[in-house]
């Protein structure tokens, strides 16, 4: 069959050369690369394949399926888990029934094969009981646009005679153990079958070989997006009810003003990294008359609703005639209501087993002609919530275009909205409360120290503010890197996702002499994550004499326009963002030694970090209890500082008569002068930038949030600059 939407994208030179286990793998690795036919983290694979047992040396059957916490696009060898067959076989003996399914799980362990400890999931049995060789479970839109129908199986068998295919239909049931014997008995009673439906849940297909498993999933998910797709077309204008608002062409700018307070709300209990999402179709849906009714109802498929919850909440706002307030307003009420449906939602459904009621705040925001805002405990999470609603919006305009007027039997008319069928509240909560999705939770690695902030670091490109990036990353932080030099900035960015990952950092060009380059900077970093937490300021400017022995008026403005106002800037424009969030921040500033030391030759520089100096405790008085603002107070750092290009080495060299050659690689030059400042110090050792960022970080970190207005001297013990 040919495609239409898919693409084929098997190399079957790259397959032969794999054995049967990292065929598998491939396998898996070119489904989960497309969104259109599994989402992030769901949907499973799997392969049954002969092996020769460690322990006694004979050939077995072993069942490979994708472990717990998985992702198809992204996984290796490791992400399966590795199963005796005939034990996994064997525990059908030990099967109670369906009230007691959930005890099954507790089995998988003992059927491992080999050393690998990768944790079974719960769909193990899918893969399992089905007698075929090679499985493939997806969650394609399309799939579940048909499976969360009101009149899925008419339409099933209407799909089946256009497109000469034969799946079945599953009715819904919770994954597990009795969902795979449910799949087993189906298809004892149509051995012809080429694929099922699972009902509000997605796709089962399968092979007698790697790509022939590989390309029947691709053909009959290409030809549901034909069948679909079709649909949607002739709905055409009239898709979700049809428009009820326009998206505003401002809606970014909007968006720019009420992400942060939004993300303050909702990230009240622990905080959230935030994201805007306006893609066409999301525009079109929360621009619906049907929008809201809709929403109401919840996702359909599990793996949805599990990070979007059972529920978006829809905030109640005329795009066209409303303001910012009128919009704040909407969301702030909205949102009471929200939590206290929630609790109801929990309180009517919770046993005496269920897990304690989680945040009660929503993660996905529908916003009339602005967009939606997703929330997660990361960029990468946030992220993947606003892909997973979007999912569910492709669900929901294909179900509500396959609309015909008739319903299949047994349909709850109460869980129907223009075709559209939801999970019911029980079924819900009894995933999203499953004591197996909690025992997942609850093996998650503790959270680091700085997760689910955001920090800027002015003068991140190089130095100390380059050290302060990694620091901050290294604890679980979102950095935005902000510097006058963006190749430099970028160059961190760079770093940082090399190490961190992909979404951890944000590259932005500033001069913190401009208050509108400022404010700019602080509303692109909160479109990005949602807000901004914490601000680290690295930047200053270092002029030697350019007047004799003296300096000229245009140096002194220049320096203390950088080192001073500029710290002003920074710290009011910041003021202002964490206002708006309603929520605490800290601020980290860079005074020096200088500012005490008095000497000649350095006098703007010297008088301009004696200033900040003091700025700190007026700042920490005018900011306080919502702002914490601290510094560090470095000697002379110059592995990696911007402010000593091999010129400045050389004059400084000269001007303490230390002896060089200027035809001397940097490094020797530099590592002279740094001798001879450590020489001056107690401890006698040269000042680093992480030794700068150690201190600087346990000023801005939680650790100290008992501390403001306090500067830190890390200058290796310059008796010169002991506090007086």
């Amino acid at each position: 069959m040919s495609l239409k939407y898919l693409e084929d994208k098997w190399d079957p030179k790259l397959a032969e050369s794999l054995d049967e286990t990292d065929t598998l793998r491939y396998r898996s690795n070119l489904l989960g690369s497309d969104l259109r036919i599994t989402n992030f983290g769901g949907g499973n694979t799997s392969s049954k394949v002969r092996q020769t047992d460690p322990l006694t040396g004979q050939e077995v059957e072993v069942l490979w399926v994708k472990g717990s916490g998985g992702d198809l696009g992204s996984m290796g060898r490791d992400g399966f888990a590795r199963l005796y067959m005939d034990k996994f076989l064997a525990l059908k003996d030990r099967y109670r029934g369906s009230d007691y399914e959930d005890e099954m799980v507790g089995y998988y362990p003992l059927c491992r094969f080999g050393l690998h400890d990768r944790p079974a999931s719960i769909d193990t049995p899918l893969h399992g009981l089905m007698p075929f060789k090679h499985i493939d479970h997806t969650h394609p839109d399309w799939g579940i646009a048909l499976a969360a129908t009101a009149n899925g199986r008419k339409l099933l068998a209407e799909f089946n005679r256009q497109f000469d295919h034969h799946l079945m239909w599953l009715p819904w049931r919770r994954p597990g153990y009795e969902l795979g014997v449910m799949l087993a008995e189906a298809l004892k009673t149509d051995p012809q079958a080429n694929g099922i439906i699972l009902a509000s849940h997605g796709l089962m297909t399968w092979g007698d070989d790697q790509y022939g498993c590989y390309r029947s999933t691709i053909e009959i998910i290409d030809a549901l997006g034909r069948f679909v797709a079709g649909k949607i077309e002739a709905v055409g204008e009239e898709l979700f009810g049809g428009e009820c608002c326009q998206p505003r062409a401002d809606r970014r700018e909007v968006a720019s003003q009420v992400l942060p307070f939004v993300r303050g709300l909702v990230g009240e209990a622990k905080g959230l990294i935030g994201q805007l999402v306006d893609l066409p179709e999301v525009l079109r849906f929360v621009c619906s008359r049907d929008a809201q009714r809709l929403a109401f109802q919840g996702t359909s498929c599990p793996d949805h609703f599990i990070r979007t919850k059972v529920r978006p909440f829809n905030v109640d706002w005329d795009p066209q005639k409303g303001d910012l307030d009128s919009l704040k307003e909407s969301i702030a009420t909205g949102l009471t209501q929200y939590r206290r449906d929630y609790a109801d939602y929990y309180d009517s459904h919770k046993t005496a087993d269920s897990p304690a009621m989680r945040d009660p705040n929503p993660t996905v925001v529908l916003i009339p002609g602005v967009g939606m805002l997703s929330f997660g405990k990361s960029k990468k999470e946030a992220r993947i919530t606003g892909e997973f609603y979007v999912n569910a919006i492709h669900v929901m305009e294909g179900a509500t275009a396959l609309a015909d007027g008739t319903m299949d039997e047994g349909i709850d008319p109460d869980r129907v909205v223009n075709n559209y069928v939801a999970l019911s509240p029980e079924e819900a909560f009894g995933i999203e409360y499953w004591a197996l999705e909690e025992a997942k939770l609850q093996r998650q690695p503790p959270e680091k120290e700085m997760a689910r902030r955001v920090a800027m670091v002015v003068g991140g490109g190089s130095g100390i503010g380059r050290e302060f990036c990694t620091r901050l990353a290294h604890e679980g932080a979102h950095v935005v890197v902000a510097d006058r030099n963006q190749e430099a900035a970028q160059e961190t960015v760079d770093e940082l996702k090399r190490h961190f990952g992909g979404d951890v950092a944000l590259a932005l060009p500033l001069d913190i002499t401009r208050r509108g380059t400022v404010a700019k900077a602080l509303r692109e970093a909160a479109m990005y994550f949602g807000g901004v937490d914490d601000l680290v300021n690295t930047a200053a400017v270092f002029i030697p004499p350019d007047r004799g022995d003296g300096f000229l008026d245009a140096t002194w403005d220049t320096v203390l326009k950088v080192n001073v106002i500029g710290n002003i800037i920074l710290v009011e424009e910041f003021a202002v963002l964490i206002g708006e969030q309603g929520s605490e921040g800290s601020v980290l500033l860079t005074s020096s030694a200088n500012a005490v030391v008095p000497k000649t030759g350095s006098e703007p520089y010297d008088a301009s970090k004696a200033a900040v100096n003091h700025l700190i405790r007026e700042l920490a008085i005018r900011y306080a209890p919502a702002i914490r603002v601290n510094g560090i107070s470095p000697a002379t750092v110059i592995e990696g500082s911007s402010m000593f290009p091999r010129e400045r080495v050389m004059a400084s060299l000269s001007k303490y008569n230390i002896s060089f050659d200027e035809s001397e690689e940097a490094m020797a030059l530099i590592e002279k002068l740094a001798g001879y400042y450590a020489q001056r110090t107690l401890t006698g050792r040269p000042i680093r930038p992480r030794d700068v960022v150690e201190a600087g970080y346990f000023l801005l970190s939680p650790r100290s949030d008992r501390t403001t207005g306090h500067v830190i001297p890390v200058d290796g013990g310059l008796k010169e600059a002991f506090l007086r």
